[in-house]
């Protein structure tokens, strides 16, 4: 069995209040009684791309003293810039192309892949990642479930603002899903809601934002919740490959 924390869209531009929000869920993850086998981070890390707002995130997540007491998987949004990401964030050479990650536990793997699209807030899968996954799908174990996780949901959450910007080309990744039984589900964030769904016959479950939540069409004019509290997920890979997940929230 695996477990994962998943937070997403924490958009840190220095303000004490993106801050004090992403330090208010850091410590409820990591202050955990219970094992929980790693953290996903879907995207939108920082709000403008900047080193700065990368470094103050590797310093909340503990992602260059060692701090984190769980691995910490993250993957780029539409608000993340690649050269700054790689080198402030995850301390590697700065470079352009997409940043993609294989991370395998006793339970399962998780494949972090990039949907950013240098310039745009759409999404994509380029010919490079998709060229990665089944390449790291080949590598593993076929009897091993995987998750895909990524920024950008492939389907409608049925509000006018993310739908604008969803992932480009969805018909190529549900091809993909059909191709691939071991991948049991797919892992999103991007909308600032908590959201679960099926897409290509497989669930699709979309984090909640750090930053604010969003507001559905029936629930008023104003989109942005500024005062929802912190939201995160936990979801749970059993052995036959079936995802739960649970939705909780932080004050």
């Amino acid at each position: 069995m695996l477990v994962l924390a998943h937070i997403s869209d924490l958009h840190l531009d220095g303000s004490a209040r993106a801050t004090g929000r992403a330090e208010l869920v850091r410590d409820r993850l990591w202050e955990l009684p219970g094992r929980v086998d790693a953290l996903l981070v879907t995207g939108d890390i920082a709000d403008h791309g900047t080193e700065s707002e990368y470094e103050e995130a590797a310093r909340i997540l503990g992602l260059r003293d060692g701090t984190a007491p769980l691995p910490v998987l993250t993957c780029p949004g539409n608000h993340d810039s690649r050269a700054p990401y790689r080198k402030a964030l995850l301390g590697r050479p700065a470079a352009d192309g997409p940043v993609n990650g294989v991370h395998v536990f006793d339970g399962g793997a998780v494949l972090m892949c990039d949907s950013s699209v240098p310039g745009s807030d759409e999404g994509e899968l380029d010919e490079e990642t998709y060229g990665w996954i089944e390449s790291a799908l080949d590598e593993l174990d076929g009897d091993r479930p995987v998750l895909l996780a990524f920024h950008h949901p492939p389907t409608a959450v049925h509000h006018p603002l993310p739908d604008s910007y969803q992932l480009r080309h969805p018909e190529r990744l549900a091809a993909l899903l059909g191709r691939r039984p071991e991948i049991a589900g797919l892992i999103t964030g991007h909308a600032h809601t908590p959201a679960a769904t099926v897409f290509a016959g497989r669930p699709l479950v979309v984090g909640p934002g750090v930053t604010w939540t969003l507001r559905l069409p029936w629930e008023g004019e104003r989109i942005a919740d500024r005062d929802a509290p912190v939201g995160l997920a936990y979801h749970v890979l059993d052995d036959g490959g079936r995802l739960t997940s649970h939705f909780r929230t932080v004050r």
